[in-house]
């Protein structure tokens, strides 16, 4: 981008703080992403050659290279239309998911997981449930038609969640799809945006099993691999949801020891990826610099008065900035899913995330 707001606005979360140019940027790459069946990706890059096509097997998540990819930008595309009432590309929008999201379409993506119920577990299963929490919270009729078209994957998604993710007995601590944290999370903002209190119930459970006796992570080992994800923050990101402010706190001095007394110690840079990466999987660092702010000012959000506040925040800026020049690139191994990722960010504070 040519030039970019001030961090404080970037982090504010707030949709009015979007223009028409950055809006049109959120767009454009979900839009068309959605509608490019090849590449694609599932286990394996597949090509035109291959006897049964994407929009086959998956008639309305088939664009975007991979299954979740589709579904996350049809949530960015869905976001945009609940928050911006005359976004200027609203009819090419609703045009495109209407084209899609039929009955019989979602049937098929039904069948789908009959066939394999482990398939995109669990990334995919929790960007399905951001898409339906999404239009639960638009109040509009054709967001209530378009969830009720949707429902039959989503009550499939929820019942998967609780008998092939939730019962999991570790978590995967990786900076990539299967982080468990981001998973939980996705699940904990779902169930209290629709108001599933056993799912919420269980997703406490299963996180507090999981993380509350970590302490002293070393975060100055990560990222690791091509992370679009840190797991620290990431980790860090789910508990504020699962305790109180000050239990939050207590928990978060022992987990990143470096913050529980100034100075503060919080050793993690933006990442730099070149103008041009031989490698789009470099891309990654994109989304990591984006996914480390929305987890830092959420994480700073939550801690009153602690003395770590303003260093989460000034690092949440530094991420910020870095992710969201390069959020925007026309290169296909990250336009077909930065914009969501910069979208998450940009509206963090406008519903269905980090919902208390």
């Amino acid at each position: 981008m040519e030039s970019l707001p001030a961090a404080e606005v970037l982090l504010s979360g707030r949709s009015d703080r979007l223009d028409d140019d950055l809006l049109g940027r959120l767009a454009e790459h979900p839009l068309d992403s959605i509608e490019t069946e090849y590449p694609h990706h599932v286990g394996a890059v597949d090509g035109p050659e291959n006897p049964e096509r994407p929009s086959d097997r998956h008639p309305v998540f088939y664009g975007c290279f991979d299954w979740h990819s589709a579904v996350h930008s049809h949530w960015a595309l869905v976001r945009q239309l609940r928050l911006v009432e005359d976004h200027p590309d609203r009819e090419a929008i609703v045009d495109s998911i209407e084209a899609r999201l039929t009955e019989t379409n979602v049937d098929r993506e039904c069948e789908r997981f009959d066939e394999d119920p482990t398939f995109e577990k669990a990334y995919g299963w929790a960007w399905l449930l951001h898409l339906a929490a999404e239009l639960d919270r638009w109040d509009d009729a054709r967001a209530d038609a378009w969830r009720a078209t949707l429902s039959p994957l989503e009550d499939t998604i929820v019942d998967l969640v609780h008998t092939e993710f939730l019962t999991d007995e570790r978590p995967f601590r990786v900076g990539t799809h299967g982080n468990t944290a981001f998973a939980l999370h996705c699940v904990f903002d779902y169930a209290r945006s629709v108001g599933d209190r056993s799912l919420e119930t269980a997703a406490c459970e299963t996180a507090t099993a999981m993380y509350a006796d970590d302490a002293d992570y070393p975060i100055s080992y990560e990222p690791l691999g091509w992370d679009f994800l840190s797991p620290a923050l990431t980790e860090a990101d789910l508990m504020r949801r699962v305790y109180d402010p000050d239990e939050f706190a207590a928990w978060l001095d022992g987990f990143l020891s470096g913050v529980a007394e100034p100075p503060v110690d919080l050793p993690i840079d933006p990442l730099s990826v070149g103008e041009d990466p031989e490698d789009g999987v470099a891309l990654h660092y994109v989304g990591l610099n984006l996914s480390r702010a929305w987890s830092l000012a959420g994480v700073a959000d939550d801690l009153d008065d602690h003395p770590a506040v303003p260093a989460l925040e000034a690092t949440a800026g530094r991420h910020a900035t870095a992710g969201l020049e390069q959020a925007f690139t026309d290169d296909y191994a990250g336009a077909h899913w930065l914009s969501s990722f910069a979208l998450y960010l940009l509206t963090r504070n406008e519903g269905g995330i980090g919902c208390r």
